[in-house]
């Protein structure tokens, strides 16, 4: 068994569905996220689209280690819409991921239950849409070397098979590299043995 698991589970690509009950829709939007803060203009797009609905619902889980949720009833009664949005994230063990589900009143009141049932089922009509993918959560750094140490860095690079998000050689080089979380302290003793070689961290993805 693992002691740290440095994987996480989101969707490839956003997806919607609609769902009906007694006359009201329940639109459902499902869009992978690369900042928590994409929301206000995700929900703000929406808002755009749909100005006649009655409520634009939400909930986000975010950050690598699903530490972060965030939910909005927006006029339902609370724990009708928002809640149940999250749960099906929570359910699904999916992050980075926002759902939003657009509703038109059809002018018979469906209840609690009945508002649970709508929401969660319109947010999993969605994710449905989409496939879950599995990622790895990465730090990225930024390694600063001599042209002269060119041939060591890469052979390392190739070796230990690390990403290079942006590179740029001159006299002094510098060479930005995403890598795996369960790699980072193998890699690190190695770059330490590399003279001259500076490494900065930069942040996780």
């Amino acid at each position: 068994m693992m002691l740290f698991d440095d994987t996480y589970f989101t969707i490839d690509r956003p997806g919607e569905a609609i769902f009906r009950d007694r006359g009201s829709k329940f639109l459902g939007y499902a869009y992978p996220l690369n900042s928590d803060q994409d929301i206000k203009a995700i929900v703000a797009n929406l808002k755009h689209e749909h100005p006649k609905a009655n409520h634009h619902c939400w909930a986000l889980r975010w950050s690598t280690d699903r530490s972060v949720f965030r939910l909005n009833d927006d006029g339902e009664p609370s724990g009708t819409a928002g809640r149940p949005i999250l749960n099906t994230l929570l359910s699904r063990n999916l992050t980075n991921v926002a759902v939003i589900v657009v509703r038109y009143f059809g002018g018979t009141l469906l209840g609690v239950p009945g508002l649970i049932n709508a929401y969660r089922t319109a947010t999993e009509l969605a994710l449905n849409e989409c496939r879950a993918i599995e990622k790895t959560m990465n730090d990225v750094y930024t390694l600063s070397f001599d042209y002269r140490q060119m041939n060591d860095v890469m052979k390392l690079i190739k070796e230990d098979n690390l990403e290079v998000l942006h590179q740029q050689f001159d006299n002094n080089c510098e060479i930005k590299l995403s890598i795996r979380k369960m790699q980072v302290n193998h890699v690190l003793g190695r770059l330490q043995k590399l003279s001259s070689v500076k490494v900065r961290f930069d942040y996780t993805v």
